[in-house]
């Protein structure tokens, strides 16, 4: 039996929420007002939605905690310890084009320590979470991390700079080196997903720069939780901070890192 505290079950409470939400606009995409926010970056009338949705939850529970919200920016709590990381819908562009690879990413903070991490695929129905020192779990079960040892035998995932993006040759860089020493690269459209993927072991890595807090937040406590090593290019704990970060085993992880700081030069 799994035993969840209070605040994780509100997180995932907040997370079925805003999903059963986005199903029903999924299903209805085409007719989804839709915005600019910025070069090859929308933002949809679902991720307003989702995100007032999963506020009001998270506010009713725990009333003083801070937020980091994609679309609503940084929102101060009288309890300064405690902040949530909440990106409504990681994979817009995916969503907005009918691509069921989406997820709603709730992580939560205690004094600059990342603690608890939600990411739920409403589509598939698929709940990741995970709690610091309490294990990662898709729905009821355990995670772990792949336990191959070897380059050669692993598939990757990244993000690759989009239009308006910067980056680009530094990354094309990445993906030449990533290509000739793996057995192949995905590219999901969601750095949530990503990562969760990662702790249930479904690939064996992840690297991307240029990330934003709510996309990562939560997937970093998955994948610590399921025996995983997350980290930015210089092998530091600060992505959060730098946007950068490396996701593995523990077998893989230095050698990522390490081909990857090299093909950057």
């Amino acid at each position: 039996m799994i035993v969840r505290s209070p605040v994780l079950n509100v997180m995932m409470g907040a997370a079925r929420k805003a999903g059963r939400g986005m199903v029903r606009d999924f299903g209805e995409v085409e007719k989804l007002q839709v915005s600019m926010k910025g070069t090859s970056d929308f933002v949809s009338s679902a991720d307003l939605k989702a995100e007032k949705t999963i506020r009001a939850e998270l506010s009713k529970a725990r009333p003083a905690f801070g937020f980091l919200l994609e679309e609503g920016g940084e929102v101060g709590g009288d309890d300064k310890s405690h902040r949530w990381i909440v990106d409504p819908i990681d994979g817009t562009t995916n969503f907005l084009h009918g691509i069921p690879q989406f997820a709603v990413s709730i992580g939560l903070e205690r004094d600059g320590e990342l603690i608890a991490g939600v990411v739920y695929e409403p589509i598939s129905d698929s709940l990741f979470h995970a709690e610091k020192g309490a294990g990662a779990y898709l729905n009821e079960w355990r995670l772990r991390v792949s336990a191959r040892r070897k380059l050669e035998e692993s598939v990757l995932t990244t993000g690759i700079p989009h239009r308006g993006r910067p980056g680009q040759d530094v990354f094309i860089k990445e993906l030449t080196a990533v290509m000739q020493e793996t057995a192949g690269v995905r590219r999901f459209g969601s750095a949530a997903l990503d990562l969760a993927y990662v702790a249930a072991g479904r690939c064996e890595g992840y690297w991307e720069s240029g990330i934003k807090p709510w996309d990562i937040a939560a997937g970093i406590v998955l994948v610590k939780e399921s025996g995983g090593y997350v980290s930015d290019f210089d092998g530091k704990g600060d992505m959060l901070a730098t946007g950068d970060i490396v996701a593995a085993n523990d077998q893989l992880h230095s050698k990522l890192v390490s081909l990857l700081r090299k093909a950057r030069g």
